[in-house]
């Protein structure tokens, strides 16, 4: 389970002025939320500090019995390689490795072995339609393809929390909408919570639940609460 209690984080530039203040969230094992809200209310912070990439200026967040918040920044590391996925808008593919150990990079990290680590890379590239792709370039990929191995790549290690931020805003809508479904396929196949920060509505559709990111800390999209009534 993610657990976010009480968060706080302020503007750098201000200790008095809070981007997003007592916000709270619980998402549970296996469940997918899409967070929206208008730019600069702090979506992607708020991705960053669940991700120990920023600080946080109050409150705790909570995956499983580990406490986040509490890490140092080493201990910090060690957990965003096992247990985090990360599949973000620009891709992030490296052009100078091939598809499949682009996608073998968490598990290198992980100290996985070098030819468990293909299998598992090629294995997972295979999952997403990637099969027989596996020594290709990423020059020689479309960006829909390259995002298939972005998502590939996040998942590959088996990460409990996977961490999504407009991981569809570099492609048309065509490409978008089959992205977006491998995506959800492959996070409810692996068990994994998710968080998505999206402006698209037609990405955050997918999802489990949909909130939005305010003054007033998250609240229920009125637009799904209307749908499911």
């Amino acid at each position: 389970m993610l657990s976010i209690e009480n968060l706080t984080k302020r503007f750098a530039s201000s200790a008095d002025r809070p981007l997003f203040e007592d916000l709270s969230l619980t998402v549970a094992p296996g469940e997918s939320v899409a967070i929206m809200g208008d730019s600069g209310v702090g979506k992607s912070t708020l991705l960053n500090c669940i991700a120990g990439l920023e600080p946080v200026d109050g409150g705790r967040i909570r995956l499983g019995d580990t406490e986040l918040t509490a890490l140092d920044e080493d201990a910090f590391a060690q957990l965003r390689r096992r247990a985090l996925g990360f599949v973000f808008q620009a891709f992030h593919i490296l052009p100078h490795l091939t598809l499949a150990q682009n996608v073998a990079l968490p598990l290198w990290l992980l100290e996985v072995g070098e030819a468990e680590a293909d299998r598992r890379a090629r294995a997972m590239l295979a999952r997403v339609g990637l099969e027989g792709r596996a020594d290709d370039w990423p020059r020689h990929l479309s960006g829909g393809e390259l995002q298939r191995v972005a998502i590939a790549r996040a998942l590959v290690h088996g990460p409990a929390l996977v961490l999504c931020d407009e991981p569809t805003g570099n492609l048309d809508p065509e490409r978008a909408a089959g992205v977006l479904e491998l995506l959800f396929e492959r996070l409810r196949a692996a068990g994994a919570i998710a968080i998505l920060v999206t402006h698209s509505r037609a990405a955050a559709g997918h999802a489990d639940r949909i909130l939005r990111l305010t003054e007033a800390g998250l609240v229920p999209d009125a637009d799904q609460a209307l749908r499911t009534r």
